[in-house]
């Protein structure tokens, strides 16, 4: 069986990267991104930003693997644009990452072909100039347990190395962490010794 990997590639901030081809412009933005409706706000922000453009194109990947992904031609002949974006993320196995590209019509149609590698060439530029980090896959989990328990909840976290996002006390205290995939099993078998420590 295969070690249980948790590590993944993404960027550390916006860059961008521009493609021109007899009058046509493309202009590819990238972002890092960590969910769907965060990919949603910067789409849209961005067809208002430049709604001078003819095709707003993009494509992007969540999580560990790029579990989750999607990518959209806006209008381009079918797999000429969202394909190859979504292509070139796959490629340098970048994740967390959203791809727009801007094109402007020149007036010249570039055909398939043509338009294939303005998207690609576009989109390579813009990863090229961006700087490459290294994240790890995490879960969140909340606790739930007796004010008795603090101590021992606190020392699982204390011995994983985990975050204590939240705590709020009341009858019962209620924590909210996340825990590296790698460590999960171990999280759980360690709360799970714990009396009256459950998971909501």
């Amino acid at each position: 069986m295969a070690a249980l990997e948790d590590k993944y590639r993404s960027i550390a901030a916006p860059s961008e990267g521009v493609f021109k081809d007899r009058g046509s412009r493309f202009l590819a933005l990238a972002y890092p991104v960590s969910s769907e409706e965060e990919i949603k706000d910067i789409v849209q922000s961005l067809k208002a930003k430049y709604h001078d453009a003819r095709h707003h194109c993009y494509a992007w990947r969540l999580g560990l693997g790029g579990a989750s992904f999607r990518s959209s031609d806006d209008g381009e002949p079918s797999g000429s644009a969202g394909k190859q974006i979504l292509g070139r993320l796959e490629s340098r196995g970048l994740s967390d990452v959203l791809v727009v590209v801007v094109r402007w019509f020149g007036g010249i149609k570039l055909g398939v072909p043509g338009l294939i590698r303005a998207y690609r060439e576009s989109t390579e530029e813009a990863l090229a100039a961006a700087v490459e980090i290294e994240k790890t896959a995490e879960v969140p989990f909340t606790l739930s347990f007796g004010y008795l328990s603090m101590n021992d909840v606190m020392k699982v976290l204390k011995d994983l190395s985990l975050p204590s996002l939240s705590l709020e006390c009341g009858e019962r205290c209620v924590l909210s962490t996340r825990v590296r995939l790698t460590a999960v099993e171990d999280f759980k078998a360690r709360t799970g010794r714990i009396a009256d420590c459950v998971f909501q």
